[in-house]
């Protein structure tokens, strides 16, 4: 399990500030390895006034991404930013943190992969069915919000065939994860080679 380390910033001043500063809304930003997403989400993020959260999803699994998370983690709070480590309980980390007016999400590819392993671990059987009650959750959880809530997704639904089922099976979970995330978001945008496409602005659900 992750860790969540975040402060809570319970006091009615801060709350009525995150209502006037941001409006509630849900992007996705989506695209291949490499394609600037996690930059463009973070200069979205900071173009946006009041308190930050990074929500980091990512599993340590070695010396080396333990210390690349640490950096990147110092990174940000130089900025200003908070932290919270969750690997598979996005929808309570964002209930949780309902009084942050900027929730940056990266990324969903390995919430899904999270869940998906876990799975495998505890010999459950998951089905888009089931990655598609996790999203309901998700989405449920962001409409609580005030404040923005930007997910990070990869897109990997472009290259050949996997070839074997449970890399079929994550292909097909985190397809229906996007199709559902994308299909509640207000902005979707598609990075290729540093630059965004617009996939869809305006009212969520249209």
């Amino acid at each position: 399990m992750g860790d969540r380390r975040y402060c809570r910033l319970r006091s009615p001043a801060v709350r009525t500030a995150a209502r006037k500063r941001n409006v509630g809304q849900i992007t996705l930003i989506t695209g291949g390895a490499r394609s600037g997403k996690s930059a463009y989400a973070l200069k979205i993020a900071q173009a946006l006034r009041g308190l930050r959260v990074f929500v980091a999803t990512c599993p340590v699994m070695d010396a080396e991404l333990t210390a690349r998370v640490a950096a990147h983690k110092m990174e940000r709070e130089a900025a200003g930013w908070h932290t919270i480590e969750e690997e598979v309980e996005l929808a309570g980390v964002l209930r949780d943190a309902r009084d942050f007016h900027v929730i940056l999400v990266d990324c969903l590819t390995l919430w899904v992969n999270n869940i998906l392993f876990r799975a495998l671990d505890e010999d459950r059987t998951i089905t888009e069915q089931d990655m598609e009650e996790r999203c309901r959750e998700l989405i449920a959880a962001c409409s609580q919000l005030t404040g923005a809530v930007i997910f990070v997704t990869n897109e990997v639904g472009m290259g050949i065939v996997p070839d074997n089922s449970v890399s079929r099976l994550y292909r097909d979970l985190l397809g229906r994860c996007n199709q559902n995330i994308a299909a509640a978001a207000d902005r979707v945008v598609f990075m290729t080679c540093g630059l965004p496409l617009e996939l869809k602005q305006g009212s969520a659900g249209h």
